[in-house]
């Protein structure tokens, strides 16, 4: 228990670095009164360019693996317990995402941590970055609802923990039947509250007046 707790901690210590609030203050504005006002890598994207949206995006896949390595170093023994890799990989980027979309500092106002589930992706398996890849930018390049591909990528990853956790898969071999049960439900729990969080671009996907996202254009309106 005291492993999962340091592990949400160390983990929400680092998604506390909001690239986008900083990179809006490095240019004289608060990313959250502009746009959607949420402080994620879209609202960069929409309100300051491609290059601030990448920027952001970059950061905070990168915080969620640094809270993830920071964890591994502490507490993965692959001699003495190799069945919590996964677990252990799973809290500390948790605790990022929570970091990101709820940072104290900000009046728990963040982002909605799709970027941060983004760098979750790529340190559970190498099968799952190229999924998630699949995925999301096949619908976003389609559609253009950056919306739409962050929900079905977190749905398709949800799967694919359950999956390969139960047959032991790839980076899951050798994972116990608690252990990956307790893997399934961190990661429904956090698929479910990235659904609960996007509930706005839902309704406006069904009323089909959600807007949507250009990376190569500047200045469009905010989902």
């Amino acid at each position: 228990m005291t492993m999962r707790i340091v592990c949400l901690l160390i983990g929400y210590a680092c998604g506390l670095f909001q690239t986008s609030y900083i990179l809006g203050k490095m240019h004289g504005i608060d990313i959250r009164d502009h746009g959607s006002g949420n402080a994620g890598t879209t609202n960069m994207l929409r309100t300051m360019g491609t290059k601030a949206g990448l920027i952001t995006f970059l950061g905070d896949v990168l915080k969620t693996i640094i809270a993830v390595v920071i964890c591994l170093a502490i507490f993965y023994r692959p001699e003495v317990n190799p069945e919590m890799l996964q677990l252990i990989k799973i809290y500390a980027a948790a605790g990022a995402i929570l970091g990101h979309n709820f940072p104290f500092y900000l009046g728990f106002k963040g982002g909605k941590g799709i970027a941060c589930t983004a760098g979750w992706i790529i340190t559970m398996d190498p099968y799952m970055v190229l999924t998630g890849i699949i995925v999301f930018f096949g619908i976003f390049f389609i559609t253009h609802y950056v919306s739409l591909g962050s929900i079905c990528m977190f749905i398709v990853f949800l799967i694919e923990v359950i999956v390969m956790g139960a047959l032991g898969l790839s980076t899951f071999k050798g994972i116990t039947t608690p252990v990956a049960i307790e893997c399934d439900i961190l990661t429904a729990i956090f698929c479910g509250m990235t659904i609960f969080r996007h509930r706005g671009n839902i309704v406006r996907l069904i009323n089909h007046n959600e807007k949507k996202t250009y990376i190569f254009k500047k200045g469009e309106m905010q989902t």
